[in-house]
């Protein structure tokens, strides 16, 4: 796990300047959506997914932390999570992530040093 849960890890091979918009996300226990939004941000990466018909009418975000693998070739993301483990995150709001600082935070502690790990 990177100390940096808002940045990718060496070993993801996330190419640079690439969209991942509409890649695939699997967790380690199956798919979970596709990307709708990420961001590249230095300190700030991660991944917004689309669940669909998965969790109806949600979407989750996933800092970069939790990206294992991106296949350009397949349109692809594996992260480090299961299925349940992303369903019990706290709900993301495409509002409060980006105005809130407190919303942030309980993300990148769900998914950091606090939260969860495989």
């Amino acid at each position: 796990m990177t100390e940096n849960v808002w940045g990718y890890r060496v070993t993801a091979g996330r190419p640079e300047g690439v969209d991942l918009t509409g890649y695939k996300v699997e967790a380690t226990d199956g798919s979970i959506g596709k990307v709708d939004k990420h961001s590249d941000e230095v300190d700030d990466a991660y991944l917004v997914v689309d669940t669909g018909a998965w969790i109806f009418g949600r979407e989750v975000l996933l800092p970069a932390s939790t990206v294992l693998t991106v296949d350009t070739q397949e349109r692809r993301i594996i992260v480090d999570r299961t299925r349940q483990q992303i369903k019990d995150a706290p709900e993301f709001d495409r509002d409060k992530h980006l105005g809130d600082r407190g919303h942030r935070e309980e993300l990148g502690t769900y998914y950091g040093t606090g939260g969860p790990h495989v």
